[in-house]
Formats: C-alpha cells, sequence, structure tokens
C-alpha cells in the first residue's frame, strides 16, 4: 500500500481511509480508519474524521463523504458503533460543526459555524443556523433552522420555515467559495512539488559531476 501522511492513517480494525487523489486535506487535519472521501472534497485545518468505533459485527462502519463537499476548520465528525455518517455532495461543513452519528445530510445542504447534529437526517438543501443544535429529527428539503435553536422533537420541525432565495444564493456562495479555495491550495501545491523536484534534480546532477 502506497505510504499515507502521519494525518491519515488506519483505525484498530485495520480500515484505511480511502481518498480520492483530487481531494484536499489540510497537513493539520486527522482522518482516521473507515472514511471514504469522494473528489474534490476541501477538508480544512485541525479538523477530526474519526471513524473507529466497532459495532456488533466487529466491524466499523463508514463515514462517507460525497463529491465537492467542502469541510472547514476544526470541524469534529464521528459516529456510535456501528453507525455511518453519510455528507451529501456540494454541502458546506462550516467552522466548528460537530456531526455525531448515525447522521444522513443531504445534497447540497449548509451547516452554519458551532452547530452540532446528532442522530439526525436532514434531506437537501438544508439550512442549519450558526450555533443551533438537531438531534434525533428529519428535516425536510429546504428546511432552516434558526441560529441558536434546538431541534429535537418533531413539533420543532413544523415550526421550521423554508429557505428563501437569497438564502439559498448565500449557500452556493459560500460553496463556490470554499471550492475555489481548494484548486487555489493544489495550484500551489504543484508549484511547491515542482521547485522541489527541480532543486533534487539539480543536486543529483551535482552528486553525479563530483563523483565523476
Amino acid at each position: 500500500m502506497t505510504s499515507l501522511p502521519n494525518n491519515i492513517r488506519p483505525n484498530l480494525a485495520g480500515d484505511y481511509p480511502k481518498i480520492d487523489p483530487t481531494a484536499l486535506i489540510d497537513p493539520s487535519a486527522q482522518v482516521i480508519g473507515h472514511v471514504e472521501i469522494a473528489a474534490d472534497v476541501f477538508v480544512g485545518p485541525l479538523t477530526v474524521i474519526r471513524a473507529d468505533q466497532r459495532g456488533s459485527d466487529g466491524k466499523v462502519a463508514p463515514i462517507v463523504i460525497h463529491a465537492e463537499v467542502n469541510v472547514q476548520d476544526g470541524v469534529i465528525i464521528h459516529s456510535d458503533a456501528g453507525a455511518s455518517v453519510i455528507i451529501g455532495a456540494k454541502t458546506s461543513v462550516a467552522h466548528g460543526v460537530t456531526i455525531h452519528g448515525p447522521c444522513t445530510i443531504g445534497r447540497e445542504c449548509f451547516l452554519s459555524m458551532r452547530s452540532c447534529l446528532y442522530k439526525t437526517t436532514l434531506e437537501d438543501h438544508v439550512w442549519v443556523g450558526m450555533g443551533a443544535i438537531a438531534k434525533l429529527v428529519t428535516l425536510p428539503s429546504f428546511t432552516r433552522v434558526p441560529a441558536g435553536s434546538v431541534i429535537r422533537e418533531r413539533p420543532d420541525v413544523l415550526g421550521l420555515r423554508l429557505v428563501t432565495e437569497e438564502e439559498r444564493d448565500y449557500m452556493e456562495k459560500v460553496w463556490a467559495a470554499n471550492s475555489r479555495l481548494r484548486m487555489d491550495y493544489l495550484q500551489l501545491r504543484k508549484k511547491a512539488e515542482a521547485i522541489r523536484s527541480s532543486a533534487e534534480e539539480k543536486e543529483d546532477k551535482k552528486k553525479s559531476s563530483q563523483q565523476g
């Protein structure tokens, strides 16, 4: 197996993360165990994505992050034993969010800073406001959870309004900005690798000429 960076490592069950080569994982992030990260995902500094608790069958359920998701600084994603976390494509997970599974998050959702999900399902295009908590509920598509709310029962869900067009535009802008950031970092990494490779080649030629 190809050597992995120290911040990307197996769990105690021997499951290795599977990360698409187009994904960008910050060196300070920790990706551990049965984690599947798809194409064009961005994982920011100090994030922890940890799939390591065995279920009753002795296996660790996966944390799956679909294409073009951005997981920003200081996010924590973990799960109960034998339970999965699934994050749908083009979802934005902002700074300091906590996701504790089992959780299923649909496409193009927006989890604002410091929000928290516990044993919750989000359908597509859901907005969870800053510092809000959702636990043990299902949030229908286009639902908006206000900042600071605690949503834990069906009556709480029924009282929520839908996301506006303006808010949908904002969600798209946040996703686009982080997608662009991932591409910028990848270009910078390619330049750094090219410079390092060129320097190593020059050093090898210098040593070869000295030995000759």
